[in-house]
This record gives C-alpha cells, sequence and structure tokens, in this order.
C-alpha cells in the first residue's frame, strides 16, 4: 500500500471521476432552473425601455415552460449538461486539490496548509481548465435550453441532440463554431471556481473549529455547500449573463469569409452593450432562477461529492485489507 493511500487521499483520476459523478447526480435536479435562467436572460435581450415580457418571473417561466413543452422543455439540454458537468467538475473537483498543493509549494508552504490565496488561485485555474474542456458542451447546452417551441426568446437554435448540435455546428463554422465563448466560459467559471472550493472548505473548517457542528456529518457538508452556493452565485451572475448570450446570439459572415457574432465581440463588450441597453438589471437577469440552479446544485455536487469520496474510501480500504 502506498503512503498515498495510508493517508486516504485519492488520486487526481479518482477526484475527476467521483466529482463527475456528484455533479450529474446534482445537474439532473438543477437542469429545470438552468432552463429558466437561460430564457430569463436572453429575455429583452439589448432592447431599451422595458420590451414586452414573455415570462414574468422564474417561477412564471419554469410553469409556462412546463405547461407548453411538458418535462421535455423542464429538461432542455440535459444529455449535453451530463456530458459538460462531467469535464467541468470533474476537472474542478478533481485538480482542485493537486493545483493547491502545487501552489502552495510553489509559495513555500505546507501543503496541507489552507491558505485563503492559493485556494481562491487553485478553484480559479482548475475551473479554467475545466470550462475550457467544456465549453463546446456548455454551447450547445446552452442553446438546446433556449429553444423554445412555444415562446421563443432570442436567437433560436434547433438540435435534435447534443450530437447533431456537434456536427452541426462544426459543418456551418468548423472548430472555431465550436470553441465560441470561450474567453466567456473561462471568465464565468473563473469567478465562480475561484469562490466555490474555497468557501466551502472555509465554512465546513470553522463548523467544525467552533464546535457548531461535527466535523463530517452530512449536516456540515449541506451547511457549507449552502454558503458556497451563495458565494458563487453572487461571484458569478455577471460573466453567466455574458456567456449566455455570446453562446446564443446569430453569427454573421465577414468580408474575408469568417463567422463571427452578430451582437458581441467578447465577454466585456457583452456586459458594456447590456449595461447600456438595459443598465445594470441587464447583468441580473434571470439572478433568481441562477440562485435556484447554483444552490442545489452546489449542495447536492458537493455533498455528494464528499459522500462518494468516503464511500470510496471505505471500499478501498476493505478491499486493501482484505
Amino acid at each position: 500500500m502506498s503512503p498515498e493511500t495510508d493517508k486516504g487521499r485519492i488520486s487526481t483520476t479518482e477526484g475527476f471521476i467521483l466529482g463527475g459523478i456528484a455533479a450529474c447526480i446534482a445537474v439532473t435536479i438543477s437542469n429545470p432552473a438552468e432552463v429558466v435562467k437561460t430564457r430569463l436572460q436572453l429575455q429583452g435581450e439589448l432592447a431599451k425601455g422595458g420590451a414586452p415580457k414573455v415570462y414574468n418571473h422564474a417561477l412564471d417561466a419554469l410553469a409556462k415552460t412546463w405547461k407548453n413543452e411538458g418535462l421535455r422543455g423542464v429538461q432542455r439540454g440535459l444529455g449535453a449538461a451530463y456530458m459538460y458537468q462531467i469535464l467541468l467538475n470533474g476537472s474542478r473537483l478533481g485538480f482542485y486539490e493537486p493545483f493547491r498543493r502545487n501552489i502552495n509549494l510553489i509559495f513555500g508552504r505546507p501543503v496541507e496548509e489552507q491558505i485563503p490565496f492559493t485556494s481562491v488561485l487553485a478553484g480559479a485555474t482548475s475551473g479554467a481548465v475545466g470550462a475550457s474542456l467544456g465549453n463546446p458542451l456548455f454551447l450547445i447546452k446552452a442553446r438546446m435550453q433556449a429553444y423554445s417551441p412555444a415562446l421563443p426568446v432570442g436567437t433560436q437554435h434547433y438540435y435534435k441532440s447534443p450530437f447533431d448540435a456537434f456536427s452541426t455546428i462544426f459543418r456551418a463554422e468548423g472548430p472555431r463554431g465550436l470553441v465560441r465563448g470561450i474567453d466567456a466560459a473561462i471568465l464565468r467559471t473563473s469567478m465562480g471556481s475561484s469562490v466555490q472550493l474555497p468557501s466551502y472548505n472555509f465554512t465546513k473548517t470553522q463548523l467544525a473549529k467552533h464546535g457548531i457542528l461535527p466535523e463530517g456529518s452530512t449536516w456540515t457538508f449541506l451547511a457549507s455547500s449552502t454558503v458556497s452556493g451563495a458565494c458563487v452565485c453572487l461571484a458569478m451572475q455577471p460573466a453567466d449573463t455574458a456567456l449566455t448570450r455570446m453562446y446564443n446570439q446569430p453569427t454573421t459572415r465577414t468580408p474575408d469569409g469568417k463567422l463571427v457574432g452578430a451582437l458581441y465581440r467578447n465577454p466585456i463588450d457583452c456586459l458594456w452593450k447590456t449595461f447600456k441597453a438595459e443598465g445594470i438589471r441587464g447583468w441580473y437577469k434571470g439572478s433568481t432562477a441562477h440562485f435556484m440552479r447554483i444552490a442545489p446544485h452546489t449542495i447536492v455536487t458537493l455533498t455528494a461529492n464528499d459522500l462518494i469520496i468516503n464511500i470510496y474510501k471505505k471500499v478501498r480500504r476493505k478491499e486493501n485489507d482484505s
């Protein structure tokens, strides 16, 4: 048995796989709120002076989607969401600890020490890796979630499946089409990841340190992930709105034959144009739905990740002892 196993650590590969499983459990629950959030973010895009609303608020959007499109409507893009979550959260949860430990070593600090700066840097870096790997799937997921045959908002893209979407985009735009919005994806995910695991681990440590909740209990995991979800939502919302709009925007062909976004050049341009047309409220469109998505998603992802890791360690320990 290796020293790493003796210490109860898991490898990066194991962390990637277990993190992906936890995220897939979470996205099944949170995907309807993601559909609602996407449609609210696209509603009234760049319209000044209060454009007519298709959806009044998050619950209204959920009710109308269910009424007109049924279960298929509220779970649009779920297949792409599964594949994306495996890449994103497998990377975010699997690479976080190796990155944090190595960054600590670079700064000459013990690998076990929880340092806010190195924790935030590790979270942002692991999130950027996951966002880069998962960008084509996030693009496909956002477009599929935005599509509504009954009450459309924003540009509409119809795909039969994630694989149909992948081939359609590739045929029309080539590889560039699949990396569209990657700068916004990295910005969004880095901002969210920079606070997700650091806030989760900090809360978990403080709850145990001050005797509020016992270390390793499910209630500790739940409380810590709730705080983490709120932090992620606050940090990520403007970049999330920019990402949704950049992914879903129509394209136009330049004189040299390149397909480019017809509305936005990059996430900063998107945020600026949104601010000019819709004010700061435009950045926070769909924020209620975003929290309805991010809170249970973060809670289930992080709680399930801890529980799955603990179960996996127990099973592995039994196998090694037998």
